[in-house]
């Protein structure tokens, strides 16, 4: 009697952005850059700026009252503007932040026949070129709505990827290739507590540049731990 054949389950890496990718917040330094460029008053803008970012490490943010705020200057500046200034702070800042271990790691999944996907809480407009920059074409990151003419509206599309919203997301990534979380294999990557939803989803979680909280609960759990940085 011949053995039933094993199913191989298709290997996703997941991997989250800021802080565990790139040792930085891709979306606070981006809106620090359009101080930079003139284009907000700087300490009303720095002061807010910072008390979302203040917001999201400890979990309380309201996420789609911080994309109205970090979208105002792209959407008076118009698409043109920002997306020249974009390739501008590419070459400033995202550049000079992307290390060589951080690229090692997605490119050994890539390696390994496994599909990479970036999820992150960061908007599509800041986030694709940086994604692009790793070599992954497979994004999940918070959707801009735009209105009939095509401009931004300040408003977020769909379920933000965002705490338990990267699960949702996700979920609809395989859900529109056949697939569902029996049919994967995942490995997980983030900084934060945060993402604690996606974690205790993945086959495979691994705190990375872990935070405090992150740290202690990796340890608690068993869960890998990988300082990146």
């Amino acid at each position: 009697m011949s053995k039933p054949e094993m199913t191989v389950k298709k290997k996703i890496g997941l991997f989250d952005l800021d802080h565990t990718l790139i040792p930085f917040d891709s979306d606070y330094e981006w809106n620090e850059f359009t101080i930079g460029l003139g284009w907000r008053d700087g300490v009303e803008f720095k002061r807010r700026n910072a008390v979302f970012y203040e917001q999201y490490r400890l979990g309380t943010l309201d996420l789609r009252d911080y994309v109205r705020f970090a979208t105002e200057a792209i959407r008076e500046q118009g698409a043109i503007n920002s997306i020249a200034a974009h390739g501008r702070f590419m070459g400033a800042v995202v550049q000079k932040g992307i290390k060589r271990q951080a690229l090692e790691l997605v490119q050994s999944h890539q390696r390994d026949g496994a599909e990479v996907v970036i999820v992150t809480a960061t908007n599509e407009f800041v986030t694709r070129p940086i994604a692009e920059a790793f070599g992954v074409t497979e994004l999940i990151a918070v959707e801009l709505e735009r209105d009939a003419q095509g401009r931004l509206t300040g408003e977020i599309k769909g379920t933000p990827s965002f705490r338990e919203g990267k699960v949702i997301r996700v979920e609809q990534w395989l859900a529109a290739r056949g697939l569902g979380w029996d049919d994967v294999e995942t490995t997980f990557y983030t900084d934060s507590m945060n993402d604690l939803a996606l974690l205790e989803k993945a086959t495979h979680p691994v705190a990375t540049n872990p935070d405090e909280r992150l740290r202690a609960l990796a340890a608690e759990r068993g869960w890998r731990i990988l300082d990146l940085f």
